[in-house]
């Protein structure tokens, strides 16, 4: 495994949440609902089957097409390497599966919508993400990474 680089683009990512900011803020707004991506999806996932099914499918569409939305606003597709074989990205994706399901919620729904609620269930979420999150690049990069 060769080390990962990484790449601070601090326009597109101002632009990035300044975007999740505002549909925070539009779906509590107008629907009075979290923007908690994993709520969201399960929501519409059996036993639930949501009544409100329509805004959650409207969302996660928005989602899922937003590198569709660049292309059309840049002329290209945006550049996404991921640097892991497929079968870590499942086994990462179960793990995050598994995070918020103890954690109630994930980083959109505390470390977004929670914190700006100033909720201490969400704070501690948070840091607890972010104390993971830097343990987990240490230990690829510094440790197995070499």
């Amino acid at each position: 495994m060769t080390g990962i680089e990484t790449t601070f683009t601090p326009w597109m990512s101002l632009a990035g949440g300044v975007l999740i900011g505002v549909a925070s803020v539009l779906l509590m707004a107008v629907q009075g609902r979290i923007l908690g991506a994993t709520g969201i999806l399960s929501g519409l996932l059996p036993p639930s089957g949501a009544a409100d099914a329509g805004w959650r499918v409207a969302l996660l569409l928005g989602m899922v097409t937003g590198p569709a939305a660049v292309m059309g606003v840049t002329g290209a597709m945006p550049v996404v390497q991921v640097p892991v074989p497929a079968a870590m990205l499942a086994v990462g994706g179960f793990i995050v599966g598994i995070g918020v399901t103890f954690g109630s919620g994930c980083t959109s729904g505390h470390g977004v919508c929670g914190m700006a609620r100033m909720s201490p269930r969400s704070a501690v979420a948070t840091l607890t993400f972010m104390a993971v999150t830097a343990l987990t690049v240490f230990v690829l990069r510094h440790v197995v990474g070499g």
